[in-house]
């Protein structure tokens, strides 16, 4: 008896409940589909032995290695590079390779590739600005090295690739091949924005990246992943050991990923004894001075050949410069682990006191991303002034020489945060750069907030404006390749939108603990490994404990918006002191968790909170808040911390 009782106050309250909201809700257009947002078959395939259906590698991970010993000389009155390198590739692959692809990315800059066909006429990072120069790689030799004995080798370039020919396979699971190839290039003025040479008062400024011919990644995804470089999008190479040697004018100051090794051969004792200083000190210690690069301007004659080494990288970077103005400061990392911030610029860019904080700038990016991520890997930050409005490769990075303020830290503390994301966990940009810009591009929020007491932290943003603008309806998926977007949305799509999908998902979904501990795993597991988005996907929910499929696919895989709405506010039995009927409808396709905030007649004022899941079976939800005098107002996400993009309907006021 009790039991029925019990059911029928249960049914009868729920349709006084039902039939007061009703109204509203049948006022309602949605086009939100539960179905589709929380559908469980997210992922495409199960886990295997390569990739855990946890997120994690599989017990047969592998990934191909690739070491290079590299030695080139500049030849600055043509703005020629020219040298050799030997690659020892392994193969680590259960496949046996026949042939090798590599990357030829200076093929770009000819005036007949692919990649400069398709260069709009404005708009654009990609190409040589239309200068006309006799671009692209002379290869002068490809030859086969098996001890001290050298083979040439038949190759096939195609565009921005060259194919080489084997005459035996490299046989899988460890076996190695060595090859030589001889090379020469003129460098653009201005190189898709990642390099080029830049002219001062004291001498140009080489800024050298995608200078030597480099492995395609052979992955177990999609093999060999050759994808001739048409710009704008980025990279996806192999890890490996780098020894390099450039001989450059004498008069020049040369910087480079990694460590100096020969510091005694390019440096008078004077300077070597400032190089120690600044190793040592938590101030910026100036090395070579403006009056020193002016001196070395007048100059002429000699060559000085300048060693570095840098360990486990993906990629390596130089500048070369007479004008180089050279400071540094140690840089001191978790475990009492050192490193060194280090920057070269010109007499230009010292005058506004900005690039005199560059160093500064550099250790307080790795310092605080080192403290919260993981550990900074190389032995120096080299933070280089040139044309390029910004770019980052290993150790070093290339930044406007105009740029002063919070917008050379703002490019500071970017570039060197790709030091996590692509350097350290090396996805492939070519296809997914939301998973590098957009990852840094987060990250980089926390250190604004971190650095100089907040020097330049970003005031909050309002995401009920950024949500019109993120889910615009002209904009494609953020999964989507960034060679298969209009390059005017790679901003919104590799950047922004993901970069405000993980403050969301830290802030409003997961919280601050929650989100760390698995962003954190993600890193750990697939540091110097090539995750695939599943494989990011899959740890966040793993580690974290959440079901996120339903974000996923909002935010990252499709389009969608969002428009929370509040129906309308009913009484009890028809009497504020029963309490209230609050109905809200998700109008969009994509669901969100809910924060209301509630004001009664008398000026109380209480915040609710309801979880997404009232979205997995329901376009509109009504529930009961024990109030007991009359509602004033109602307000769906008042602080606007989620992507809105419909304001209008996310309050109700009593008449």
């Amino acid at each position: 008896m009790y039991r029925f009782s019990a059911f029928a106050s249960i049914l009868l309250a729920f349709t006084v409940f039902h039939g007061s909201a009703q109204q509203a809700k049948d006022k309602v257009t949605s086009i939100y589909n539960y179905v589709d947002a929380f559908s469980p078959n997210f992922y495409r395939k199960s886990g295997n032995e390569y990739r855990s259906a946890s997120g994690k590698p599989g017990p047969s991970y592998w990934q191909n290695r690739a070491d290079y010993q590299i030695s080139v000389r500049l030849d600055e009155q043509k703005n020629e590079i020219s040298g050799t390198e030997y690659i020892t590739y392994t193969n680590n692959s259960p496949d046996e390779l026949e042939f090798l692809w590599i990357q030829l990315d200076q093929n770009l800059f000819k005036a007949d590739s692919r990649g400069s066909l398709i260069v709009p006429l404005s708009g654009s990072r990609g190409g040589s600005k239309g200068q006309v120069f006799d671009g692209g790689y002379k290869i002068k030799a490809v030859k086969l090295a098996v001890g001290n004995a050298e083979a040439d080798l038949q190759y096939v370039i195609e565009d921005a690739t060259m194919q080489v020919l084997l005459p035996d396979a490299v046989k899988a699971r460890g076996g190695k091949v060595k090859i030589r190839i001889d090379y020469s290039f003129i460098s653009p003025d201005y190189g898709s924005d990642r390099m080029g040479v830049l002219k001062t008062k004291n001498g140009k400024i080489f800024a050298m990246a995608q200078w030597y011919p480099r492995m395609f990644v052979y992955d177990d995804i999609a093999g060999w992943n050759v994808i001739p470089y048409t710009g704008p999008s980025e990279f996806y190479l192999e890890y490996g050991d780098f020894d390099v040697s450039i001989t450059a004018p004498a008069s020049h100051a040369v910087v480079c990923s990694g460590e100096l090794l020969n510091l005694k051969d390019v440096y008078s004792h004077e300077k070597q004894k400032l190089w120690q200083q600044a190793a040592n000190s938590d101030k910026t210690v100036t090395i070579r001075s403006a009056s020193d690069a002016a001196s070395a301007a007048k100059s002429s004659g000699g060559e000085l050949t300048w060693h570095y080494k840098i360990s486990n990288s993906r990629d390596v970077a130089w500048a070369s410069s007479s004008s180089f103005i050279i400071d540094a400061a140690r840089i001191n990392l978790p475990g009492g682990k050192k490193s060194m911030a280090i920057s070269a610029y010109p007499a230009e860019s010292s005058g506004n006191a900005a690039w005199g904080r560059s160093t500064e700038y550099t250790k307080a990016s790795i310092e605080l991303n080192s403290a919260r991520w993981l550990v900074y890997p190389y032995p120096a930050a080299t933070n280089v002034a040139a044309d390029a409005s910004g770019m980052e490769y290993p150790g070093i990075v290339f930044c406007s020489y105009k740029d002063k303020g919070s917008s050379l830290w703002g490019v500071t503390d970017h570039e060197f945060g790709h030091t996590w994301f692509p350097m350290i966990v090396g996805n492939n940009e070519r296809v997914h750069a939301w998973m590098d810009e957009g990852f840094n591009t987060f990250i980089n929020t926390l250190t604004d907030d971190g650095f100089n007491r907040g020097e330049y932290k970003e005031p909050k943003k309002n995401m009920h404006q950024w949500g019109t603008l993120l889910t615009a309806p002209h904009l494609e998926p953020v999964t989507t390749s960034p060679d298969n977007m209009k390059e005017a949305h790679i901003a919104y799509l590799a950047y922004y939108k993901p970069a405000y999908g993980l403050v969301l998902l830290r802030d409003q979904i997961l919280g601050p603990e929650r989100f760390d501990r698995a962003f954190k795993a993600y890193i750990n597991r697939w540091a110097y490994k090539h995750p695939a988005p599943d494989d990011f996907f899959r740890t966040m929910e793993n580690v974290s404990g959440e079901k996120l499929d339903w974000f996923w696919r909002s935010w990252f895989q499709n389009n969608w918006k969002l428009d929370q709405a509040v129906l309308g506010v009913n009484y009890v039995k028809n009497n504020p002191k029963n309490g209230a009927l609050i109905s809200i409808a998700n109008l969009e396709k994509m669901p969100m968790p809910v924060v209301l905030e509630i004001k009664t007649k008398g000026g109380k004022t209480s915040r609710v909170n309801l979880p997404v899941e009232i979205w997995a079976k329901n376009n509109t939800w009504t529930f009961l808040h024990a109030s007991v005098e009359e509602i004033d107002r109602v307000v769906i996400d008042p602080d606007k911390v989620f992507p809105d993009y419909n304001s209008d309907n996310n309050t109700w006021k009593s008449k």
